[in-house]
């Protein structure tokens, strides 16, 4: 059996891949599998990779996106050059992706075709249903992108992350199966919480509060954190998991020898771990990361970047259902602003709060998903042969 997997952009698309890719070969430990991603998150997504088996062999892909921005509107995205101009060559990594992925598909024909998320599945999805190889698509939003509505009537089997009310793709072909987490994301009793903090070299009697800046880094958040720093610290330990692009910026910004702070690029490997330790994570709006925080019940502060549509509307899912913190990015173009301090410290101080937030959000845990999505993937591969 052959499988190739598809994802990109983030390690919320990645991580998932990795956890079905767990269930797929424990059950199947012959399968061939590949993984294909986009040029841009390769070095980030080949650690990840490797860290779970060195064995499957990684590759890029051509691949462009579509900008659309929430704060802009639809005359701005066609008059802004900097939004148009980039579109245009885009659409011309897409065709090329395409052809690129035909030849590859030809060369090495899988079986089945599992695309996870990110605009890199858009070329391979649209050649895996070119050469008529079965096509699974994983949504983990509840607005579904743009990707995953062209890709969505190419699929035979459609799954998503939240219930399927929230999306219109054809009930006979789609299951809401969660969204597939590490099975090292779990609740951890305090002792292991307090044996992590210190092997971190951080005082395990203080709280931790770890802010993740995402695989590419979120600006907004990293300088947020930057300049808030001082007052943070008066309150918790800090780790900020910067992202690799604005790392050396913000080494040079934040102290080097502050026990009570440390600074990480990205994490490959023992993220399951840091954010166990933590107690409270601030984060972006990615569905992957929400899940995982559910599965270990943590009270989250939730900034979702209003550029991005889908997080904007994603997010709201979550605050409905009282399961997160959400915090407005635009307080932090503020110089002067302190939201960031004013949330953890209510969140310290208010235990009964974080108690609700984090039994909230574990409810949305999906424990068997990389399971039910393995089967779904196996099942598209067995009818093909």
């Amino acid at each position: 059996m052959r499988i190739l997997t598809v994802g990109g952009g983030s390690g919320g698309h990645v991580t998932p891949i990795v956890a079905v890719l767990q269930e797929i070969q424990n059950q199947h430990p012959r399968a061939e599998i590949r993984f294909w991603c986009d040029k841009n998150f390769a070095p980030q997504a080949r650690s990840i990779m490797r860290e779970h088996d060195e064995s499957i062999k990684t590759s890029t892909v051509v691949a462009g996106k579509f900008r659309r921005y929430h704060h802009l509107t639809k005359l701005q995205h066609l008059t802004i050059p900097s939004v148009v101009f980039p579109n245009i060559r885009d659409a011309f990594y897409v065709v090329f992706g395409i052809l690129q992925s035909i030849m590859r598909l030809i060369m090495w024909r899988p079986d089945v075709v599992f695309a996870k998320g990110g605009h890199v599945c858009l070329p391979v999805g649209i050649a895996a249903w070119i050469l008529r190889i079965p096509l699974v698509i994983h949504d983990s939003d509840a607005h579904p992108g743009l990707t995953n509505r062209a890709l969505a009537p190419l699929a035979k089997r459609i799954a998503t992350g939240v219930s399927l009310d929230h999306y219109n793709y054809p009930e006979a072909k789609s299951a809401y199966v969660g969204i597939p987490i590490d099975p090292r994301f779990k609740i951890m009793d305090v002792n292991e919480r307090q044996r992590i903090k210190k092997s971190l070299g951080l005082d395990p009697r203080r709280p931790l509060i770890v802010f993740i800046g995402g695989g590419q880094g979120a600006k907004q958040i990293n300088m947020a954190v930057a300049n808030q720093l001082d007052g943070l610290l008066k309150l918790t330990n800090v780790v900020l998991v910067s992202g690799a692009s604005q790392y050396d910026e913000l080494r040079s910004l934040t102290p080097t020898d502050d026990p009570r702070f440390i600074l990480q690029s990205f994490v490959s490997q023992g993220m399951a771990e840091l954010l166990g330790a933590a107690d409270i994570v601030a984060t972006r709006a990615g569905a992957t990361a929400l899940l995982e925080l559910a599965a270990l019940a943590k009270p989250v502060i939730v900034i979702p970047s209003k550029r991005l549509t889908w997080q904007v509307k994603h997010v709201r899912l979550y605050v409905d259902m009282q399961a997160v913190y959400p915090l407005d990015e635009d307080l932090f173009d503020n110089p002067e602003d302190k939201s960031l301090i004013h949330a953890v410290e209510r969140l310290l101080r208010d235990t009964e709060l974080r108690q609700k937030l984090s039994k909230n959000l574990h409810r949305l845990a999906r424990p068997h998903a990389a399971r039910d999505l393995a089967v779904m993937i196996v099942n598209a591969a067995r009818k093909q042969r």
